[in-house]
């Protein structure tokens, strides 16, 4: 399952951070930033929990940009 996200991020390079983080999550089998659009693209792994993979990309793109907000 895809699913699309409204972020919130100041920069390019912090999109770029927060995309990396994304993609080493659990339960995430791809994501994808668009920092123009301000959007994140996750692609779920089969039969994972969308919220809790959420909440816990949420945890690891703050940990790498303490300033963003992804709205779930």
């Amino acid at each position: 399952m895809k699913k699309t996200y409204k972020i919130d991020v100041d920069c390019a390079n912090c999109a770029n951070l927060m995309e990396q983080a994304a993609k080493k999550t659990s339960g995430v089998a791809d994501a994808a930033v668009n920092f123009m659009a301000l959007k994140m693209t996750v692609e779920f792994e089969e039969g994972a929990d969308e919220k809790k993979v959420m909440k816990d990309v949420f945890k690891a793109c703050r940990k790498v940009e303490p300033d963003c907000e992804i709205e779930f």
